[in-house]
């Protein structure tokens, strides 16, 4: 797997979100991104998954030029090689945590319940895939994003802040969790995060700066 972006530009209306941006990860490496709040981070982060688009320059997943995608095209990528992981932690309230985790093979026509509970022990909540959401602290939400991100053997993952909302003990246990599972997976991680102590860990730490 590789991720090669080459003079990525975003703007909104007038107004430039980021220019000239270049970069290339490699299997299994992971990069830090780092850059002061309005600079364009999480713009950047989504669109390496496709989720946002931009106006000049190119990305390529794999030998797949992002671009060229219809929105159909890019959901089924990001299905198959991308897992997100979001400062917010995005899981569904109505969902139990081995079902939530579950969502990513769900929905490639995969289920696989071993799958689930193997990455339920991974991250630390083996035993707890009959809760909800709501019973679970923090930290352990994160984790639950985490094993959702990862249960579908992604060859990228993103992570948006993961760390943001925790407190610095349990932010490290967090990126313990997070660097261990894509060691394993062999999975390229890229990460933004304002964390210098999250950072430090990167493989590569890259400044995003204002245009």
């Amino acid at each position: 797997m590789s991720l090669v972006i080459q003079h990525l530009a975003k703007r909104y209306g007038d107004t430039t979100v980021f220019a000239n941006v270049s970069l290339t990860v490699e299997r299994g490496e992971f990069v830090a991104i780092v850059g002061e709040s309005g600079v364009g981070k999480s713009t950047l982060l989504n669109c390496m998954a496709a989720l946002d688009t931009w106006d000049a320059g190119s990305i390529t997943l794999d030998g797949t030029a992002l671009g060229s995608l219809s929105a159909e095209q890019a959901a089924l990528l990001r299905r198959e090689k991308v897992g997100f992981v979001f400062q917010a932690f995005h899981v569904l309230p109505h969902l139990d945590v081995a079902q939530n985790v579950g969502l990513p093979l769900l929905l490639l026509g995969r289920p696989d319940a071993a799958r689930v509970g193997a990455m339920l022990d991974a991250v630390g909540l083996g035993g707890l895939g009959a809760r909800l959401p709501q019973t679970l602290s923090g930290g352990q939400l994160q984790r639950v994003a985490i094993a959702r991100a990862l249960v579908h053997r992604p060859a990228l993952l993103l992570a948006d802040e993961p760390t943001g909302n925790l407190d610095p003990g349990t932010a490290a246990k967090v990126m313990d969790v997070l660097i261990a599972q894509t060691r394993l997976e062999g999975a390229s991680l890229v990460l933004v995060t304002h964390s210098e102590t999250a950072a430090q860990r990167a493989d590569r730490v890259l400044h995003l700066a204002a245009d």
